[in-house]
């Protein structure tokens, strides 16, 4: 038996004796080390939609054990797994829309990361990489949700010398920042609710941090001298904030929803509005394998590190503490950690 932490409801999240799991010929078996809470993870409608659930998709550890089919990896080996892998051969595949795959989205860890051990199938290997000793474990849990903002960033079409707007500052919008002034823009406008965060948005980087209040948009025509912003992240998955990132997009820019709203909500836009103003309105979920590799290599190299973006850390006994912790404003990236 081994101990997992499991979800019933938003709040209710307990941790529990469960079987370890059996290794298959192709299969893997990975002890945990860490474990990233995800944002969704602290969404109630979307979480508590799963339930109940083994709780974790951002995991790091050592393979523990390996059936005698698989190649790739061995025990003792540091490893990030994707939660999710394509299958590389279907028609959403070949056009790189791997997260369309059928097999991206019906494949899993078993039962999850945020368990004592799990098990990775040969189609999750395909997604799994062997971490560098210089990334450690904390570092190592930023691989998939960083993926995620690259794989946002991408669809932006950001350009050096771009202006960007992101809304939200949690850890997804911090990434944003940091990886926007990686890929070259001029100008960074940070929003959020928190001044705390704003004010932590100067210091990763961003140009301009702002405390969303009615005044916003004339604020940011005023900063822009009426030019407004070449791509708009919107992180919250709110009707409201897509609405506002469309209202400080410039002429022919990019919007992102980088967040899913609820599946009730509904949104009036302006098609003769984003038709005339040459307006892109895209979304971005999830990453795919190509994402992952680019994300470790930035980890590898520090342009992302948990110095800057993991806030705290909670063993796996005090996990509910942990998942309360991420709904507050000081915290940005909270991880769960694994004794050996």
């Amino acid at each position: 038996m081994m101990k997992v932490a499991r979800l019933y409801d938003f709040g209710d999240i307990r941790v529990e004796n469960h079987p370890r799991p059996e290794v298959g010929p192709r299969d893997m078996l990975v002890r945990a080390t860490a474990c990233g809470i995800c944002s969704g993870d602290i969404m109630p409608w979307y979480i508590r939609r799963k339930a109940p659930l083994v709780l974790g998709h951002e995991p790091v550890g050592v393979v523990e054990e390996v059936g005698p089919e698989v190649r790739d990896f061995h025990p003792g080996q540091r490893v990030f797994v994707h939660h999710h892998a394509p299958c590389f051969q279907c028609a959403a595949c070949r056009r790189g829309e791997y997260v369309q795959c059928p097999t991206w989205r019906s494949s899993k860890i078993d039962p999850g990361g945020m368990a004592e051990y799990f098990l990775v199938s040969a189609v999750n290997q395909r997604d799994t990489l062997a971490l560098p000793d210089s990334v450690q474990d904390l570092d190592g849990v930023l691989i998939e949700p960083s993926a995620c903002v690259i794989k946002s960033l991408r669809r932006s079409g950001i350009r050096p010398g771009d202006t960007i707007v992101v809304i939200g500052l949690g850890i997804m919008g911090m990434m944003h920042v940091v990886l926007a002034r990686h890929a070259g823009a001029a100008r960074i406008f940070g929003i959020d609710l928190f001044e705390t965060r704003a004010r932590r948005a100067l210091e990763l980087g961003a140009d301009h941090a702002i405390v969303a209040d009615n005044d916003l948009v004339e604020r940011i025509r005023d900063l822009t001298h009426g030019a407004m912003a070449d791509v708009v992240i919107v992180g919250p998955g709110t009707v409201r904030a897509l609405q506002t990132g469309l209202e400080l997009a410039g002429k022919g820019a990019t919007v992102v929803q980088f967040t899913a709203t609820a599946p009730d909500e509904e949104m009036t836009i302006r098609p003769h509005d984003l038709y005339f103003n040459d307006t892109r309105f895209i979304t971005s979920y999830s990453c795919g394998p190509d994402d992952t590799r680019q994300a470790m290599d930035l980890v590898e190299r520090g342009v992302l590190s948990a110095a800057d973006l993991v806030t705290h850390s909670f063993p796996l006994a005090q996990v509910t503490q942990a998942f309360e912790t991420a709904q507050r404003q000081e915290a940005l990236k909270v991880v769960v950690t694994f004794g050996q």
